[in-house]
């Protein structure tokens, strides 16, 4: 649900229709956050308004403003996402196009490592950790349906 490395920032479950980009958190792991809960680029900002002496002394005293810490938002094993903004470069390594349908998986059941991925309906896996910051995903459903493996499809023949 979410990677061992995310443990010590807040986190909460995804709503079905939410729409999260990867994000790379404090801890330097990759994970899921709402656009809505992350702090808006320096770019972006209104530009500040200059400061009088007295108001510079002022803020200087101050204690500073940290901002919140965006919550980590959860995956549940088995559910099945849209993942949108897939770079070029990842394209070619998964051989997938620019947005694609994918079932979020893990991928181990090992502690105090990386076990998050999506897996595409071609079958290849990607870990979180592997994606790029700023890729958009949409949740379509949390149900846990069941996870498409090879050795089940050759179980079936």
């Amino acid at each position: 649900m979410c990677d061992y490395s995310l443990c010590g920032i807040p986190n909460r479950l995804a709503a079905e229709g939410e729409e999260l980009v990867v994000h790379k958190f404090s801890t330097g792991s990759m994970g899921l956050a709402s656009p809505a809960d992350l702090p808006v680029p320096e770019a972006l900002r209104a530009p500040a308004v200059k400061k009088t002496f007295w108001q510079s002394v002022k803020s200087f005293f101050e204690p500073s403003r940290q901002p919140a810490v965006a919550p980590a938002v959860c995956i549940p094993p088995g559910a099945q996402l849209i993942l949108k903004d897939i770079p070029a470069d990842l394209q070619r390594q998964c051989r997938v196009f620019e947005e694609e349908g994918v079932l979020f998986t893990q991928i181990s059941a090992d502690v105090n490592s990386y076990r998050d991925a999506v897996r595409f309906t071609n079958g290849y896996q990607i870990r979180l950790q592997d994606l790029r910051e700023g890729m958009r995903v949409q949740v379509l459903s949390l149900a846990g349906v069941t996870e498409y493996t090879p050795a089940m499809t050759e179980a079936l023949r």
